[in-house]
């Protein structure tokens, strides 16, 4: 028996390497050290050289603050910590943040650090208050949001924490390669990215970090990337990582229109066909939302129910982050908008990307109504 594809709605939590990945890694896949002196270190510190140019070029920075990690979540840890490393040190941020930076956070603040919030509306957008007007270590306030796909105020943030000399950390790992971004002309101090979003290698993320204010090393060793990320650099999955960001952008402004087209047909049959269904912020008066996010609620639904359901169609989405651990929780970003149980416990997103395909939607949207009836069933028991 044949068994077909699954329909992927997932793009969000990780989207398919692309094949430019795919070959630049086996062609360097050979490279020894960047740090040697000899001709294979210095081969392998060029192809390094060139990837740093390459992504300083598409994200608007100098090549000496790019910093390649092995993880988005390595990216903030390495910055956060790294400005809120002291006892007693203020930081400011939100109860919206990926799991990479919340937790994150809250270790900091166990350790000693004072942290305060910025309040969210319940169209899950960060109120931008007065927290912001007192000297602080670090703020930290994500892009967009990567349950919701709700675009915060970054710029708002970090000419307001400006004022008061706050250094600004933004998780930028839902936007890097979705939507412009101008490092430089943003004004952060450092920014996060994650390669595999936007159809780089798994295990691999970037660090755009400003010459001054820096964050200190959370790791010693020897000194590469200015100290602030120390240890032998993977060149292969640099010279990968960058070949992805340079496609991705490059295709950016049509693919973004491509699927919120896509994005739209989707919310807009699932509110007519499913009784109670409604989008939790797209529609919203003013609203700015990522092109490939659909998060929506149906009220009364058991969310693992909804997810087997769909997987038994062949059909793979989240109901909210699925960056944690492969268990469905209860969100905390629905919670900080104030959403009551039942709404959140019906909350699914899906998230296109680029092998999202017309097809695709159709197949979900003729299926939909019958898993969410069966999951208001199982919610009964």
């Amino acid at each position: 028996m044949t068994v077909s594809a699954p329909r992927y709605f997932d793009h969000a939590a990780t989207t398919p390497m692309r094949q430019i990945a795919v070959d630049t890694w086996a062609e360097h896949a050979h490279l020894l050290n960047p740090g040697g002196q000899y001709a294979s270190g210095r081969a392998a510190n060029a192809v390094l050289a060139q990837a740093r140019e390459t992504v300083a070029e598409i994200l608007g920075a100098d090549p000496v603050e790019v910093i390649f990690t092995a993880s988005g979540t390595e990216a903030d840890n390495v910055a956060l910590r790294g400005f809120a490393g002291e006892p007693g040190a203020r930081v400011i941020s939100t109860p919206i943040e990926h799991p990479a930076v919340r937790e994150t956070v809250a270790d900091v603040e166990k350790r000693g650090a004072d942290v305060q919030m910025l309040p969210v509306g319940e169209d899950g957008v960060v109120d931008v208050t007065d927290v912001l007007d007192e000297p602080a270590a670090v703020a930290t306030c994500m892009w967009a949001n990567n349950e919701t796909g709700a675009i915060q105020p970054i710029e708002e943030i970090i000419a307001r924490a400006d004022v008061a000399g706050t250094p600004v950390h933004v998780d930028a790992v839902q936007v890097v390669g979705h939507l412009p971004v101008d490092f430089h002309a943003l004004g952060a101090t450092t920014l996060a990215a994650s390669a595999h979003k936007f159809g780089g290698p798994r295990g691999a993320g970037i660090l755009l970090a400003k010459r001054s204010p820096a964050p200190s090393p959370v790791l010693t060793g020897g000194g590469q990337q200015r100290g602030i990320r120390p240890g032998t650099v993977d060149v292969t999955t640099a010279a990968a990582t960058a070949a992805a960001l340079k496609e991705a952008v490059g295709e950016m402004d049509a693919e973004a229109a491509r699927l919120a087209t896509l994005r739209d047909e989707l919310v807009h049959a699932a509110i007519a066909t499913i009784p109670d269904a409604h989008a939790t912020v797209l529609g919203r008066e003013g609203m700015q939302v990522l092109p490939g996010h659909a998060h929506l609620i149906f009220p009364g639904a058991n969310g693992d129910a909804m997810i087997m359901l769909l997987d038994s169609q062949g059909i793979e989405a989240s109901t909210g982050s699925a960056c944690n651990n492969g268990v469905n929780q209860r969100s905390h970003v629905l919670e900080a908008m104030g959403l009551p149980d039942d709404y959140a416990d019906g909350a699914l997103r899906f998230t296109l990307g680029r092998t999202t395909t017309d097809k695709d939607v159709q197949y979900l949207l003729e299926r939909l109504p019958e898993v969410i009836g069966k999951a208001r069933d199982v919610a009964k028991l």
